[in-house]
């Protein structure tokens, strides 16, 4: 089949999940990328890529969300999106010309409504659907907004024929067409064999705006090593080595590192659960992650702050409590990526038959009791 796989352009876990899966897709059927952002620069050096407009955070001067900031500047993509504007129409017109049969969307909303107006069958396969796809598993501080996100997900992506979840954690779908599968690890990940090292890895994804003056400062106050990515910055500065941009380079020094302080990522969580590194989470505010951090905690594999709170205390207290947390990797470790493809190849049988595409497969009842 000729296959558009959509991948949201903002941070580069998307694009990461999406190279683990590619490969073997592309082994069997004829596969074009549709990405901007983030995951466009990724993706589009190592496989055909079409190049997509994407939406995503704007920050303020203190290194958090800014509201004003992201209405004002996805105004023009949300429209061009609800609307059908220019960007909409290339994107139709991409799938139109490779005579695409089907889309692959791992939470990007141009394939996703293109594919609807087309009358193209529809695979959504991220982890943001854990959040749309599956009953309620919040806890109470963060109920309400998970259940608006979850609202404005289905709104924004649509009413897909087929779902399938990748979760570092567990959680149970409602839909009887929808499948969870555990995190995706790529061959680089797979081939590391751990080490413990004496270095923290630290990680965000959008640096330029997190890695504020009382972040760096804690860095340096730590007794230890650092190693920083995602910042625009190279070098070696007192205890900071700031690192280049780099899949591989990244994925060893994890391998080798002490733990780890990050953004709380779906695809980064699970790639440290498997090489056995406890969790220092610095959510962004938004609920996915946010979300991801609380499930750490709960989990036992680390701990949560808020990036605005972080001190040398926290950093403390969280790596003395490391080996227990190490421990606690190996019970949540896995690779869903077998699965994820076998899966695939089976919602994409079922589709090319066409009847799967033109019914709507039945939907249990959302049950919206706290988790």
């Amino acid at each position: 089949m000729r296959i558009a796989y959509g991948v949201m352009g903002y941070g580069r876990g998307h694009a990461m999940r999406t190279m683990s899966v590619l490969p073997a897709l592309m082994a069997e059927h004829e596969v074009t990328v549709f990405a901007g952002g983030d995951a466009h620069e990724v993706l589009a050096p190592l496989y055909p890529t079409v190049k997509i407009p994407t939406i995503g955070y704007r920050y303020n001067d203190r290194g958090g969300h800014s509201l004003l900031r992201t209405v004002g500047g996805n105004a023009g993509p949300m429209a061009d999106l609800l609307l059908g504007g220019s960007g909409m129409a290339a994107v139709e017109e991409a799938m139109r010309s490779r005579g695409i049969d089907l889309v692959i969307s791992d939470s990007e909303a141009w394939t996703h409504r293109a594919a609807a107006r087309l009358r193209i069958p529809r695979i959504s396969f991220d982890h943001v659907g854990i959040i749309a796809w599956c009953r309620p598993h919040f806890p109470p501080d963060l109920w309400l907004t998970g259940q608006r996100d979850a609202i404005g997900y289905r709104s924004l992506m649509g009413e897909p024929e087929r779902v399938l979840i990748s979760s570092f954690y567990p959680a149970e779908p409602y839909r009887d067409d929808a499948r969870i599968v555990g995190p995706m690890l790529r061959e680089v990940v797979k081939a590391q064999r751990p080490t413990s090292g004496d270095y923290l890895l630290v990680y965000f994804n959008k640096g330029a705006h997190q890695y504020r003056a009382h972040v760096d400062r804690t860095l340096r106050l730590l007794d230890m090593p650092v190693k920083v990515y995602g910042t625009p910055w190279q070098g070696v500065s007192e205890n900071l080595e700031f690192c280049a941009p780099s899949n591989d380079g990244f994925v060893r020094d994890m391998a080798g590192c002490r733990a780890v302080l990050s953004t709380a990522g779906n695809q980064l969580i699970g790639e440290a659960l498997h090489l056995g590194k406890p969790i220092l989470a610095v959510p962004e505010d938004a609920f996915e992650q946010r979300l991801n951090a609380h499930m750490i905690e709960r989990m036992g594999v680390g701990m949560r702050v808020n990036a605005a709170d972080l001190t040398p205390s926290h950093v403390d207290r969280f790596l003395a409590r490391e080996d227990g947390f190490a421990a606690r990797c190996a019970d949540y470790a896995g690779d869903g990526r077998d699965e994820a493809v076998v899966t695939l190849q089976r919602f994409i049988a079922e589709l090319r038959q066409g009847d799967a595409a033109r019914k709507p497969v039945a939907r249990r009842s959302v049950q919206l009791a706290a988790g």
